[in-house]
């Protein structure tokens, strides 16, 4: 992926992650599904659970961006289940827990791709001439959490100053409140907001959204 990001014109870069700097890795969600499947004891086909588990993956995300709320990731799951016919009443947070981390170490396992092209050497150029970097993503599955641990496997961490993922606010951007973090955060406060610089391929949620609160911003097209 090719970008003309200025990064002379600005002092601090927010990044969305989701098909911005990533996505899934092409096996992934495939075997999500059958994990699922198999840890939940879903009798069904399993065309049947992959096209439940994305509708609700969708869902949750549009319902996100519309309210600026957070769904939580065990929400969803318990969506899912319900819509599948699974009686929840056997299923307990701890249960819940057991399976995310069962997901995390398939995510880790079957880790996302950069899609950002020379993504290392495009975090040098802007820390070489100290400005700043932050990551702010939406969650849906993949809690904020999990995020960090794939950043830092892949040697990405050392260039952020800090993160910012929704499932941790319980806002969803374009909630102005979660633009308003990345200000609160960023360690020059007299920073104009036009030198802030949001990056993201969702034209509402990163490109309206940060235009709105004031940020200048960078749709990426892929």
């Amino acid at each position: 992926m090719k970008t003309d990001i200025d990064i002379h014109n600005h002092s601090h870069f927010s990044f969305d992650l989701w098909l911005t700097l990533i996505k899934s890795h092409p096996e992934f969600k495939a075997k999500r599904v059958e994990l699922f499947s198999s840890f939940f004891n879903v009798n069904k086909p399993i065309e049947e659970v992959a096209k439940v588990v994305k509708y609700y993956d969708d869902l949750c995300n549009n319902i996100n961006e519309v309210l600026g709320g957070n769904i939580d990731t065990f929400e969803i799951y318990l969506l899912i289940l319900g819509s599948l016919n699974i009686d929840l009443k056997q299923i307990n947070k701890e249960k819940l827990n057991d399976f995310y981390l069962k997901s995390e170490e398939l995510f880790l396992e079957y880790k996302p791709v950069i899609i950002f092209e020379n993504l290392h050497q495009f975090f040098d150029e802007i820390k070489n001439q100290g400005k700043t970097i932050n990551v702010l993503s939406n969650t849906g599955f993949i809690k904020g959490k999990t995020m960090r641990k794939f950043l830092i496997n892949e040697n990405l961490d050392q260039y952020i100053d800090f993160h910012i993922y929704s499932d941790e606010l319980n806002i969803s951007k374009p909630n102005p409140l979660i633009f308003q973090e990345v200000k609160n955060r960023v360690k020059n406060q007299n920073l104009p907001m036009d030198q802030i610089l949001h990056i993201g391929d969702n034209p509402i949620a990163d490109y309206k959204g940060a235009k709105d609160f004031g940020f200048n911003a960078y749709l990426l097209k892929n």
